[in-house]
């Protein structure tokens, strides 16, 4: 059955998170970052989490709209696409974080269906600090034509700025659901992921993106995460437990006092596994 085009529009009950140390904490360990700004507490201004924790806080929300019955989304069949996230405000200990969901399109594409929902998150003040959107895919066409914009080479930019491996470990899965909330058992059970028409287990599509956060607050931000105002990407091809992925950042110039960063993420194979990178970084 396709998706319910007529859930377009609808909103979703907001979910309030108060957030701890522990859980930033735990968000920051399962994705083997150990920036300081999130564990010294001497560090200018005091923890702060991640900015990839936002996905925690909006987590519930997102659920809602993924699982409402109404729309109608086959689980099995449902990839994360894409994720745009624009950081307002720094997350911190002891912030009470309330979350929106809204369903902002339903399309029927050549090889399946993507949804997307766009998500508020406020602090107690009534301070933004984050809008998402979230985008799904539903394969209609099997894993092979679900992947067939992975075997697009990526745009020929030149030499980039900077290049990073970073490697994701056997168990990186397991420790990222029990971080994150997201249990999705593609991810952790190599049955289910098989039935799913996948390999094996996959790397959560935001545990990726969270390790290419680390990579451009570490080498455009100054280590300073508070500078990282946005990050969007495209996920292109599924990553492995025990791979080791390569980021590729390339200059973009200037926007709104921002500077723009393109980039790309590549497996050992050099296929990329994240295409249409780009991070915003405050000047």
């Amino acid at each position: 059955m396709p998706l319910n085009k007529a859930c377009v529009g609808r909103e979703y009950p907001p979910v309030t998170t108060t957030v701890t140390a522990e859980a930033a904490q735990a968000y920051a360990r399962a994705c083997n970052d150990n920036n300081p700004a999130y564990f010294d507490a001497r560090s200018p201004g005091g923890i702060v989490a991640p900015p990839m924790f936002g996905v925690v806080v909006t987590w519930h929300s997102v659920m809602s709209a993924v699982m409402d019955l109404e729309i109608g989304a086959d689980l099995l069949r449902l990839v994360h696409g894409q994720q745009d996230m624009r950081f307002l405000v720094p997350i911190r200990p002891g912030d009470t974080i309330t979350s929106r969901a809204k369903i902002i399109s339903i399309e029927t594409r050549a090889t399946g269906e993507t949804m997307a929902v766009e998500l508020a998150a406020d602090n107690q003040n009534g301070d933004p600090v984050q809008r998402i959107v979230f985008g799904v895919f539903i394969r209609g066409g099997g894993r092979r034509a679900a992947l067939a914009q992975a075997r697009t080479a990526g745009i020929d930019r030149g030499e980039p700025l900077f290049s990073v491996a970073q490697q994701i470990d056997a168990d990186q899965t397991v420790r990222y659901a029990a971080a994150s909330g997201d249990h999705n058992p593609i991810h952790v059970d190599e049955n289910v992921a098989r039935m799913a028409g996948l390999p094996g287990t996959i790397v959560h599509g935001l545990c990726t993106m969270a390790f290419t956060s680390k990579a451009a607050i570490d080498k455009l931000c100054g280590g300073d995460p508070a500078r990282l105002r946005r990050l969007a990407v495209r996920f292109s091809r599924p990553v492995r437990p025990g791979e080791i992925i390569t980021t590729k950042i390339w200059s973009g110039g200037e926007r709104g006092g921002h500077k723009i960063f393109a980039y790309e993420t590549f497996n050992p194979s050099g296929q990329a596994v994240i295409q249409d990178g780009v991070a915003e970084v405050a000047a």
